[in-house]
């Protein structure tokens, strides 16, 4: 199963969708532990992303990417601009050119995020961040398709994995961030980066 630009565009819309559905939950999670503006600032970020996006619709996979990338780190406040923003710089550098992408260039793509992620952060798994919800959802991901899994059962399992993950940091210590501050006052706290992550997962499976 390929998918097109003009599937990743639609998973672009979703995912705009669910976070102006969420901006108030998101926000509610980080004001007990950040600046209680997740949720606005990535509402904001990613309704500059759909006013963008029909310059850009008829293009490769790659620049829509490197498009909503721009536009995140331009408009988004906080750490989440430079960590979503290099997220979808690096995944559209990996899909330079690419009109259709097979299983193999989705998970190459998450993967490039990932890292992208880990390296503008400086973020490991265990720090009560969104890396937290990512790695085991692409580790899982990774393994379906290498087990010939159909694309969207790979998806469905890395939401499943992602969910986990973010549920994961609740009871962890943040080590990164302004989360960080509190110290042990931010156990007990999920953590709104990670949730975010999860929604846009959740989104790419259609849900």
């Amino acid at each position: 199963m390929s998918v097109t630009t003009e599937q990743l565009i639609t998973w672009l819309q979703r995912s705009a969708a669910v976070l102006r559905e969420n901006k108030e939950y998101l926000t509610q999670l980080d004001s007990s532990i950040g600046d209680a503006d997740h949720g606005i600032n990535m509402d904001r970020g990613f309704t500059a992303v759909m006013d963008r996006l029909p310059g850009v619709a008829d293009k490769d996979a790659g620049t829509i990417l490197k498009t909503v990338g721009t536009t995140l780190v331009s408009t988004v406040g906080g750490a989440s601009g430079p960590l979503y923003g290099t997220a979808f710089l690096r995944a559209g550098t990996s899909l330079a050119g690419k009109f259709e992408l097979q299983d193999g260039d989705v998970l190459a793509a998450l993967e490039a995020a990932l890292e992208g992620i880990m390296a503008r952060g400086k973020a490991k798994p265990g720090e009560k961040t969104m890396v937290d919800t990512l790695q085991p959802a692409i580790e899982s991901f990774k393994a379906a398709l290498e087990a010939s899994e159909p694309l969207k059962a790979a998806l469905a399992k890395a939401i499943q994995r992602a969910e986990e993950g973010m549920k994961a940091t609740i009871p962890m210590l943040a080590t990164k961030g302004r989360a960080s501050y509190l110290g042990e006052r931010s156990i007990g706290h999920q953590d709104p980066g990670a949730t975010s992550s999860w929604l846009f997962l959740r989104a790419m499976g259609g849900n």
